[in-house]
């Protein structure tokens, strides 16, 4: 099995336990980890507030508390390594896909391919559009422009 396909079923395995544990003291639960994971667990516990947001936008269909345990761990691991690393997008959504498979539901796949097609794929997309329309709007304006001095 690859290396970083291991890492990243540990991570997932992290963040599915999570969602179960409810530490007395929230300062001491990265204490459990090795060292590594440890930085990458802190800095994931910081973005979580965010991600979750952006799952609660893209996964609009159902409320986080409804969310699949698995999938929710998926999402959460594959949204937070967009953001932190360089690993090509196509490269997550295959990599959630196959956690999906291995360790979700039968609708897992479908459920964790729509999401992050939506969080990391829709978002480039509507940047583009904004430009294109902010362009549009532009030239309309430059034509009303050269219009108006014409006369």
């Amino acid at each position: 099995m690859d290396k970083r396909h291991s890492r990243r079923v540990e991570r997932m395995q992290i963040l599915f336990a999570r969602t179960f544990l409810k530490p007395k003291v929230p300062e001491m639960e990265p204490m459990i980890l090795a060292l590594p994971d440890r930085i990458w667990f802190s800095e994931l516990v910081e973005e979580l507030p965010d991600i979750d947001k952006q799952l609660t936008v893209y996964a609009s269909e159902r409320p986080l508390t409804d969310i699949n345990k698995v999938d929710l761990a998926i999402l959460r691991l594959i949204v937070f390594e967009s953001r932190t690393q360089d690993t090509p997008k196509k490269v997550l959504v295959d990599e959630a896909i196959e956690l999906a498979k291995e360790f979700g539901t039968d609708s897992s796949p479908k459920f964790v391919n729509g999401v992050l097609g939506k969080i990391l794929f829709l978002k480039k997309t509507k940047k583009r559009t904004d430009k294109k329309v902010k362009k549009a709007n532009n030239k309309t304006k430059k034509k009303a422009v050269k219009t108006s001095e014409s006369k």
